[in-house]
């Protein structure tokens, strides 16, 4: 047990993990009650389930996005540490059930060798940021959404102003005006948007679904990519301020909307961005300019035997990207289940015959 401590890159992954061993070990001890452990664990992604003793364990993809070689990571952590089942959900995470307590820390220092986080998949924190699956080769985008999806989740990240809030927060990326990242059932939803030559965002706010569904509101129809920052974390830390924290069912963002109504939050929001430290916040895109790598691996020549199953998959499946001459192709995953034999599949295809890069979809694709 000693050895993995040691081979974490990142000091601060590396002291979390072993906080969270020895929270356990004191949880175990009898030293710290249930609830207090319970926000600890949820906020690093270590969900109870209902069988006795072992854990479900969500992993945080931002935006769905995932690389043959983390993917190949999380195959590896499944089979060690589960039952080599994998789940996609609708917010682009991978969850892995029936794993034992005491194996977790472990278990997240594995999964940081290929830089894949447990930090804040579960509790009352801002949730995993979801995008559009398509973000970067969507035909109709007016530019890439993911740097700036990523760009926030990295904001957020282990954020003081995030941690223990009344209830959970949902952030989406849609890529267009389609919004097929469902900007209109979160807490916050961004539509990119060009106006005289600027990228912004048209910026949703208050949605959610539930007992009580409800639409989320316009905030803006335009806000430029360097506020977005400073904008959510006005509204970030106004929700932690002023929601509810007794009453579980009404602890959602939109419920404070209501009962607050729409001006007044958002003259408080425009109150306590005056107290953020800057009042713009530039996102590094650089990260995401690399040209498309070639296959590691020439195409082989295949002969297509049934042409009209062949042709219904490539109508149904088959997706033309921005970028001339490249296609996406997306999968489907029934219930968002599959294993990790089929992973580790899929992983090789896309390191070598693709960009080295998959999205997990919203609909569990």
């Amino acid at each position: 047990m000693e050895s993995f401590r040691t081979e974490i890159e990142n000091p601060v992954v590396q002291k979390e993990i072993i906080e969270l061993e020895k929270k356990i070990h004191l949880f175990r001890g009898g030293k710290i009650d249930d609830e207090r452990f319970r926000s600890l664990r949820l906020a690093r992604g270590i969900y109870g389930q209902r069988q006795e003793g072992v854990q479900m364990i969500r992993i945080k993809l931002p935006y769905g996005k995932v690389t043959s070689e983390q993917l190949v990571r999380i195959t590896q952590v499944s089979d060690e540490y589960s039952t080599g089942r994998l789940h996609i959900t609708t917010r682009q995470d991978i969850q892995i059930h029936y794993v034992s307590l005491d194996r977790t820390p472990e278990l997240w220092a594995d999964l940081a060798k290929d830089d894949i986080t447990l930090r804040e998949a579960c509790g009352n924190t801002v949730r995993n940021i979801t995008g559009s699956e398509l973000a970067g080769v969507d035909v109709n985008e007016p530019f890439d959404v993911s740097p700036y999806a990523h760009g926030l989740f990295q904001y957020l990240l282990r954020n003081p102003i995030c941690q223990e809030m009344g209830r959970k927060f949902k952030i989406s990326f849609s890529s267009s005006d389609e919004d097929t990242a469902l900007s209109y059932l979160h807490d916050l939803g961004f539509i990119p948007k060009i106006k005289d030559g600027q990228k912004g965002f048209k910026i949703m706010f208050g949605g959610g679904l539930g007992s009580q569904p409800a639409h989320a509101e316009l905030l803006s129809e335009f806000v430029p990519v360097n506020e977005i920052i400073p904008t959510a974390e006005g509204i970030i830390r106004i929700f932690d301020r002023y929601g509810e924290r007794a009453k579980r069912m009404k602890a959602r963002m939109k419920f404070l909307i209501k009962e607050m109504g729409r001006d007044v939050f958002l003259d408080l929001v425009e109150q306590e961005k005056k107290a953020i430290a800057f009042k713009t916040y530039e996102i590094d895109t650089t990260a995401f300019d690399s040209p498309i790598p070639e296959p590691l691996l020439e195409v082989p020549q295949v002969t297509i035997e049934d042409t009209k199953a062949y042709e219904a998959w490539k109508n149904s499946n088959v997706i033309k990207q921005k970028q001339d001459g490249y296609y996406a192709i997306g999968i489907k995953v029934l219930l968002g289940d599959f294993y990790t034999d089929k992973a580790r599949l899929l992983a090789n295809l896309i390191k070598n015959y693709g960009a080295n890069e998959l999205r997990f979809s919203l609909r569990q694709n």
